[in-house]
């Protein structure tokens, strides 16, 4: 007797119930990563997604007075951050020397830092207390979150790019 009653209930509950769900897609394997489909190769090498292209730039550029140098990135958070904020649009700051060895002035936005003990030389562009761009003519060792290398001449020609010892300076920061 109670095994007819659960056989009943099994056959009037459980089994249509089971029979009404629908089949899950198979897991991905660990080994086995999900491939996505490349637009581009899809549509002959056009991309007609409307999609923003997320490949990250080797470099991004410095104007100051009307001149440009392009400044090789560093692929981390705070530079990924800066980039998806340039491409909205260039950001424009006011730096000032400092120390006799920077230019420093603030970013107007907050950056992921990863803050580790370097020391810098000419040249580099770095990220201090997560929302300051610190555009360094000579060397410090403290630390910073590195955004990246400005490609220059001489040191001489960056200190004049830089207008070093000279006052402030607008910096403008673009793709």
């Amino acid at each position: 007797m109670i095994r007819t009653l659960a056989i009943g209930i099994l056959s009037t509950l459980i089994i249509p119930a089971m029979l009404s769900c629908e089949k899950l897609p198979d897991p991905v394997q660990p080994d086995q990563p999900k491939q996505e489909k490349n637009e581009k190769q899809e549509n002959n090498g056009n991309d007609n997604s409307g999609e923003t292209d997320t490949t990250m730039p080797e470099t991004i550029k410095i104007t100051v007075s009307g001149k440009t140098l392009p400044v090789k990135i560093e692929d981390n958070e705070a530079t990924k951050a800066l980039v998806a904020a340039l491409s909205e649009a260039s950001i424009t700051y006011e730096a000032h020397d400092y120390g006799g060895f920077e230019k420093v002035g603030p970013l107007g936005l907050t950056l992921p830092a990863s803050d580790t003990q370097i020391t810098t030389q000419a040249g580099d562009v770095i990220l201090y207390s997560g929302s300051q761009i610190v555009l360094f003519y000579g060397s410090n060792t403290w630390s910073y979150t590195r955004i990246g290398k400005m490609q220059y001449g001489s040191v001489d020609e960056l200190k004049s790019f830089l207008k070093a010892g000279e006052g402030n300076i607008s910096v403008t920061l673009s793709l």
